[in-house]
């Protein structure tokens, strides 16, 4: 699947800032790729310059930068120069020589290229990762059933969700705990998609997973059994057992197969009675952008739901008819770690005041990726444009402020298994059906 736009996937676009652990490790793949690469890449560089010109691909067509001169090469006689010089000195004296691996080094060259981006949403995808990348967001998992986001205060792979009866539910993982070790490699510094890359596997072997857990002194350490392919269910839904007549929905990502996910749900909360609903976005990452869209035609009136400028400032929008517009008292739930797409739904039902917002203020991730195809099977994921919300909010680094602020109660929640946040949501949603 060739995504058009990419917004905040699960795998996921590294939320939040690089930390210097982080620009450290990018500069150690830029600088041994460029060693072991070097032939490599003199070959390429042959056979793209041949004639004088140069090309770089941006938005799935190639740009004669030689005739726009929009971007200074950085490929030059001097950078191979340099290069040759320290390949040469690598083979002469470098002592754990039979230790190189060719391919590896070769990849951290394109890696290294990206990451001096200094854009912690940019990647490059090696043919193993992009694949990775395309079973996620169609919602398919070879690995312990585990939904894995970045902590914005950590900087590092959190566990936001577990699947019901997965291996990952079996060993005790809990949503929040944070990913310190996977097989004893550190995590720090590492995308989100290096994460994932690490914790899947075949079916039937095991992952180690040291575990940070707020609260807790020591790491927790858990052997995890790696299952068979799981289809991945992004949608929980249900009747409020506490609450006459509201329904309970919550959007874990957004997935090519949330969009019937969630209108299988909405079809069976209808035939329930539902006559007010709670839609919790808490912890989601984000996702697909054309997924987002879609359910947003499911809630929304007729008008703008998101529109995206890119550097040129041409302007692509996103918009709703209103034939399918929610015609009952809505509640979103929100907080720190709603990112990208989840932000979009949420700001553009805050814009339209379709729905009441509560919980703390989400991430602030206001930008797009778009994953460009190479034609060896590999793939970049480049920032492309800024989204805004239908009233023009662009809220990268910033957020989106809820209606009503109100922090969740994980005390309280640990002693009696009560939320705060969603009791709150049933005493406005009374509140608007009674008024009704």
């Amino acid at each position: 699947m060739d995504k058009s736009d990419e917004i905040g996937s699960r795998t996921w676009e590294q939320e939040g800032p690089v930390k210097e652990g982080e620009n450290k490790k990018h500069s150690r793949d830029f600088l041994k790729g460029l060693i072991t690469g070097m032939l490599i890449v003199s070959l390429l560089f042959l056979c793209v310059c041949a004639g004088g010109v140069l090309y770089w691909f941006y938005n799935g067509r190639a740009v004669d930068t030689a005739a726009e001169g929009s971007q200074e090469s950085v490929i030059t006689a001097d950078t191979f120069e340099k290069m040759k010089i320290i390949e040469d000195a690598i083979s002469e004296y470098y002592y754990y020589e039979d230790k190189v691996d060719a391919q590896g080094m070769q990849e951290g060259i394109y890696k290294g290229m990206v990451n001096s981006l200094d854009d912690p949403y940019s990647e490059y995808y090696s043919k193993e990762e992009l694949e990775e990348v395309i079973n996620s967001n169609q919602g398919i998992s070879y690995g312990i059933g585990a939904y894995i986001s970045m902590s914005k205060q950590m900087n590092m792979a959190m566990i936001n969700g577990v699947m019901e009866e997965s291996p990952a539910q079996e060993a005790g993982l809990r949503e929040g705990d944070i990913i310190y070790e996977v097989d004893g490699e550190s995590t720090q510094g590492m995308s989100l998609t290096q994460v994932v890359s690490l914790v899947k596997g075949r079916e039937g072997t095991t992952v180690r997973l040291t575990i940070y857990r707020e609260g807790e002194v020591d790491f927790q350490r858990l052997e995890i059994k790696r299952s068979k392919r799981l289809e991945t269910t992004t949608v929980d839904s249900g009747m409020l057992e506490n609450a006459d007549h509201i329904g309970y929905l919550r959007i874990r990502e957004f997935d090519t197969v949330t969009v019937d996910q969630y209108t299988e749900a909405m079809a069976e909360l209808r035939g329930n009675g539902m006559e007010g609903m709670i839609l919790d976005l808490r912890s989601n990452p984000g996702g697909d952008l054309s997924a987002v869209v879609e359910i947003a035609r499911k809630i929304l009136p007729e008008g703008l739901i998101v529109y995206t400028e890119d550097k040129q400032g041409t302007r692509k929008e996103y918009t709703c008819d209103g034939e399918r517009e929610l015609d009952i008292p809505l509640v979103v739930l929100v907080n720190e770690y709603s990112a990208s797409a989840s932000e979009i739904l949420a700001g553009a039902i805050q814009d339209y005041h379709k729905g009441t917002l509560i919980g703390t203020t989400t991430y602030g991730k206001g930008i797009v990726q778009q994953i460009h195809r190479l034609e060896d099977g590999t793939a970049l994921k480049l920032t492309i444009s800024a989204y805004y919300t239908p009233a023009g909010r662009n809220i990268h680094g910033v957020g989106i402020e809820p209606d009503i602020e109100l922090e969740y109660d994980y005390d309280a929640s640990e002693a009696d298994g009560s939320d705060n946040q969603v009791e709150k949501a049933i005493e406005i949603l009374n509140e608007e059906i009674a008024k009704d």
